[in-house]
C-alpha cells in the first residue's frame, strides 16, 4: 500500500468507507477519545472541517480505547458524546486500535510513513496525520498540538 486511498473502514454508524472517496481532499486523521485530558480539542477539529470543508477539508475521526481506557463506550455512544458535547460533523469511524499488532492497516500504514520522535507507535489520543490531496502522508502533530496549530498547513495544502 503506497497511499491513504487504498483503505477502508468502517464508519461509526457500520458503513464501510473507502478512504479513494477522500481522493482530491487534504485529510486530518484524528485518533480520538472522550475521557480524555486532549478531548476538548474536538471543538478546535470542528472549526477547522467548518472553515474548510468547502474548500475540500476532511477531518477523520478515529476513536481508540488503547490509552488508559479513556474511550471505553460503543461506537454509538461516541457518537452521541461528540454531537452532544462537541456538535461534532465532520466524519467519525468505528473504534480501532491504533497501535499494537491489531491496529487498524490505516494507522500501520501512517506511522509508517509518519513515524514519532520517540517512537514510531501512536503515543497517544489525538495524534493527528496530515494528508494530502493524494493521499500521501504529508506531517504527523502530537497529541498536544492544537488543531488550530495545524491550520497554517492546511491552508498551504489547499492552495496547491
Amino acid at each position: 500500500m503506497s497511499n491513504v486511498h487504498e483503505f477502508s473502514a468502517q464508519t461509526i454508524t457500520g458503513e464501510d468507507k473507502k478512504l479513494a472517496d477522500y481522493k482530491g481532499k487534504v485529510l486530518l486523521i484524528v485518533n480520538t477519545a472522550s475521557k480524555c485530558g486532549f478531548t476538548p480539542q474536538y471543538e478546535g477539529l470542528q472549526k477547522l472541517y467548518e472553515s474548510y470543508k468547502d474548500q475540500g477539508f476532511e477531518v477523520l475521526g478515529f476513536p481508540s480505547n488503547q490509552f488508559m481506557n479513556q474511550e471505553p463506550g460503543s461506537d454509538q455512544d461516541i457518537q452521541e458524546f461528540c454531537k452532544v458535547n462537541y456538535v461534532v460533523s465532520f466524519p467519525m469511524f468505528s473504534k480501532v486500535d491504533v497501535k499494537g499488532k491489531d491496529a487498524h492497516p490505516l494507522f500501520k500504514h501512517l506511522v509508517k510513513e509518519a513515524p514519532g520522535m520517540i517512537s514510531d507507535q501512536v503515543k497517544w489520543n489525538f495524534t493527528k496525520f496530515l494528508v494530502d490531496q493524494d493521499g500521501t502522508v504529508i506531517n504527523r502533530y502530537a497529541p498536544k498540538t492544537k488543531p488550530e496549530s495545524i491550520e497554517e498547513d492546511i491552508q498551504k495544502l489547499l492552495n496547491h
